[in-house]
């Protein structure tokens, strides 16, 4: 057993309700203080304290000191797909009001999923580049092709400088809500990054992604990412 990997204690800080309710506020990229996360969880600050001290301890987040205040993010981007997994197999959660109907429905249209793009924008951006040649499919990973290469660096997105970070370029993950895959990875990323610099997506509370005017004739210009994919 001691060659083997000891899950039991990250199943232990994510199985507690409290503690997951903070874990699913910070799939976001941004970080919450301490305060921000007791209210999504429905708890104090002290104990809200306590919790995010046993996921700092467990390595599940970190913890960034900003002047006078604390933030907390998920600890890198592994994290964040073992718990994207995690929801994938998860049962839904019970909707109990209009706000929660009205919540649940854009975050399923399109949202952050760390630092990339998720829900129906993210699944059907990654089929618009695989339907033009773009990307292809191989096991885990997306693989650019020369079509591709030629497309994201006339996108002003930098092939070059993305392969020379160090944590995977584009790498398929499996959307919750689309049971599809979308494209993650610093690849993933700068999609994100440059339909934001280019005023085409807005981000809005609770990880949810608003395609705007603009966006949605640039989209369909340039992808043919048309309404009904939204």
């Amino acid at each position: 057993m001691g060659s083997r990997p000891d899950f039991s204690n990250v199943a232990k800080l994510i199985g507690d309700r409290s503690r997951a309710a903070m874990l699913d506020a910070l799939l976001g990229l941004d970080g919450l203080p301490a305060t921000e996360l007791a209210k999504k969880a429905n708890i104090s600050l002290q104990t809200a304290s306590s919790h995010l001290a046993k996921l700092v301890e467990g390595n599940l987040i970190r913890a960034e000191k900003h002047g006078r205040h604390r933030y907390y993010r998920l600890a890198n981007s592994d994290v964040a797909q073992a718990l994207e997994r995690l929801t994938v197999i998860a049962p839904p959660t019970r909707i109990s009001s209009l706000k929660d109907s009205t919540r649940a429905e854009s975050i399923r249209t399109a949202r952050t999923c760390y630092d990339h793009l998720a829900g129906r924008l993210g699944v059907s951006l990654t089929e618009a580049f695989i339907k033009r040649g773009y990307l292809i499919e191989d096991q885990d990973n997306f693989l650019v092709t020369d079509m591709g290469e030629k497309f994201f660096n006339d996108f002003d997105i930098n092939l070059a400088e993305l392969r020379k970070k160090r944590r995977y370029f584009a790498r398929k993950c499996l959307d919750w809500s689309e049971r599809r895959y979308h494209l993650a990875g610093s690849l993933g990323h700068a999609v994100m990054i440059r339909l934001l610099d280019l005023g085409w997506i807005d981000k809005l509370p609770d990880r949810a992604i608003k395609v705007t005017k603009k966006g949605r004739v640039g989209l369909s210009e340039c992808l043919g990412i048309t309404e009904d994919h939204l």
